[in-house]
């Protein structure tokens, strides 16, 4: 077997078994590998992104991704690493929100606002593997979330495919239907360290480029406001390469004060696009990894992990502290059930909600030795 044929037979999907739930429900995992050896591994429990392994500019693999190697650690913390977050995205103030004139009230998990679906939403659903394909290098996951659930309306059936791509991309496609008006607003809670998950240095250093001239201020319970406020001038405008960590300790920003850092929507459009465009780029300066990210969708929250405090440890036994990585999160914006300016998340029978997203991965110079 020569070189070209042994490094095309890497190219391989498998499925096993990744553990049991307390009801008794097995959940697998899907790894997949192009002929690259780029190597991503997802579970059923919350259509989570378990593990990303890329290589740096000399070629050597790490896993770029935050999270843990058993389902009992995902199932008892609630960081939201690597998984698929919904009914609704990020927060819905009050915990309540009017839909044809009748009011809908949700969990409030998040002083008094509900956050990322409420206290069972689709991070902690063991999603249904509908389809595998080798060749394609794709799963497809599917979660039914009927009317009702935590407080929504709507029976809303919806699924997940991930794809790994021969240029180093990895993808997923969120879509959604229902049979009653309803909201939804799906996103990936992936928390990201260029550097590597067991890495010695945090994130902080990364570049981050953001493709966006206003973002969304919010207020002391991480509310938006309703405002778009231009980036110039800011500790917000990323419009051009800059370390995450260089304004993130300003408390004289009450923005930087609300948040305890980034935790800000990011306005790249006002309307979902045709087609994923590029939303951001992070650069690890010492590995030389690259990761551009692309969506459809008109907003991108960026939270620079500010609520990590060395409780938890992943997978390479690390404990995770403030900005050891950080998740960046295409969406609609949030709380716009209840935010006239922004742009509805409303699903109506006959209708198709899509989420596309794209994580390209690269490689500069980077400073480590050869």
């Amino acid at each position: 077997m020569n070189e070209e044929e042994t490094i095309l037979t890497l190219s391989k999907l498998s499925r096993e078994f990744f553990g049991t739930l307390a009801n008794g429900d097995s959940v697998e995992a899907i790894t997949l590998m192009n002929a690259n050896g780029m190597r991503v591994r997802i579970i059923s429990y919350g259509a989570t992104i378990l593990s990303v392994h890329v290589p740096d500019a000399q070629g050597r693999f790490a896993d770029v991704i935050t999270g843990f190697d058993t389902l009992d650690a995902y199932v008892a913390h609630l960081h939201y690493f690597g998984s698929t977050v919904g009914r609704v995205a990020n927060r819905i103030s009050g915990a309540r929100f009017m839909l044809e004139g009748k009011e809908y009230l949700v969990p409030a998990n998040n002083a008094g606002n509900s956050l990322h679906g409420g206290d069972v939403g689709f991070d902690k659903a063991n999603w249904t593997i509908t389809a595998c394909d080798e060749d394609a290098l794709s799963v497809t996951l599917s979660h039914f979330s009927p009317d009702g659930d935590q407080g929504y309306p709507g029976n809303l059936s919806v699924t997940a495919t991930y794809q790994l791509h021969a240029d180093n991309a990895l993808s997923v496609r969120y879509q959604a239907t229902t049979d009653a008006p309803t909201v939804v607003n799906l996103s990936n809670h992936a928390y990201w360290n260029l550097g590597g998950e067991g890495s010695a240095y945090d994130a902080m250093d990364h570049l981050l480029t953001i493709h966006a001239a206003h973002y969304v201020p919010v207020d002391a319970a991480l509310i938006p406001t309703g405002e778009r406020r231009p980036v110039a001038g800011t500790a917000f405008d990323f419009r051009t390469a800059k370390p995450i960590g260089k304004y993130i300790g300003d408390v004289a920003d009450a923005q930087m004060r609300h948040g305890h850092g980034y935790d800000h929507n990011w306005v790249v459009d006002e309307v979902v696009a045709q087609q994923p465009r590029p939303q951001a780029v992070l650069e690890d300066p010492v590995s030389g990894r690259t990761m551009t990210l692309l969506s459809n969708q008109p907003g991108l929250q960026f939270y620079s992990g500010n609520f990590f405090d060395g409780s938890i440890a992943g997978k390479a036994g690390k404990s995770y502290h403030k900005g050891d990585a950080i998740a960046l999160e295409p969406q609609m914006f949030p709380d716009a059930p209840n935010q006239a300016s922004f742009a509805p998340i409303l699903l109506v029978p006959g209708e198709r909600y899509e989420n596309s997203i794209i994580w390209r991965f690269g490689t500069k110079a980077g400073s480590l030795p050869d």
